[in-house]
């Protein structure tokens, strides 16, 4: 039970950049994928996990550039990369700069580890006559 409660003092906790990233996945609305935010797993805390792609989105505040903090990063990517799950890194900083960049990166990487169809609606137009 100290795990969910755990996650629900973190998810009241969110940063601006967790925020924009949970308007942008929450309810399905990234491609139909179903994404869980601050997810337990095993000692760690996954920002936004979509198991069906076995994905994990992080976001990275300036802290994640100190030494200590880089080698804690590495033995929890390790970690979850022996339950075949991959790590999406990506700075507080490039979310405001580049979104659409990281928005793709996440798009390619669902559809490369889960595909889903793309919307009609994405499809080209076939000329009248044509099959």
């Amino acid at each position: 039970m100290a795990d969910i409660e755990r996650a629900r003092q973190l998810r009241k906790d969110d940063t601006w950049t967790e925020k924009l990233m949970w308007r942008w996945l929450r309810d399905r609305r990234f491609s139909g994928y179903k994404f869980r935010r601050q997810h337990p797993c095993g000692i760690y805390y996954l920002d936004f996990f979509c198991e069906e792609a076995e994905l994990n989105i992080e976001l990275d505040g300036s802290q994640h550039s100190f030494p200590d903090q880089r080698k804690h990063d590495l033995e929890r990517e390790k970690f979850l990369q022996s339950l075949g799950i991959k790590t999406l890194r990506f700075w507080n900083s490039r979310l405001r700069r580049d979104a659409k960049v990281v928005r793709d990166t996440i798009f390619n990487e669902l559809q490369t580890r889960a595909p889903h169809p793309l919307p009609e609606y994405t499809q080209p137009v076939k000329p009248p006559g044509k099959s």
